[in-house]
C-alpha cells in the first residue's frame, strides 16, 4: 500500500463510524464480541442506527469481522444539514 493509499485510509477511519444495514443483520453477535471497547455492535446493527459512542476506536474489527458484510465505514458530517 502506498504512502497516499494509507494517509487516505487512516482519514476516513478518523473521520468516520460504523454503519450497518440492518435489514442483512442475522444478529450474530460477532461483530460485539470482537470489539475491544466492549460496545454493543449488534444493537446498533439491530436498531439501524450508526455506532456513535466515543468509547469507538473506529479500529475496524467489527466491520472486518462481520461474516455478511453488514458494517461499513462513512464519514462523520460534523455540520449537519437541516
Amino acid at each position: 500500500m502506498s504512502f497516499y493509499e494509507e494517509a487516505k485510509r487512516r482519514t476516513v477511519l478518523v473521520a468516520g463510524q460504523v454503519v450497518p444495514d440492518a435489514a442483512r443483520c442475522v444478529q450474530c453477535g460477532i461483530c460485539s464480541f470482537n470489539c475491544p471497547m466492549g460496545i454493543d455492535v449488534r444493537a446498533h446493527a439491530w436498531r439501524g442506527e450508526p455506532v456513535v459512542n466515543s468509547r469507538c476506536l473506529t479500529c475496524g474489527e467489527c466491520v472486518a469481522r462481520c461474516p455478511r458484510g453488514v458494517l461499513r465505514f462513512e464519514r462523520l458530517s460534523i455540520f449537519k444539514e437541516k
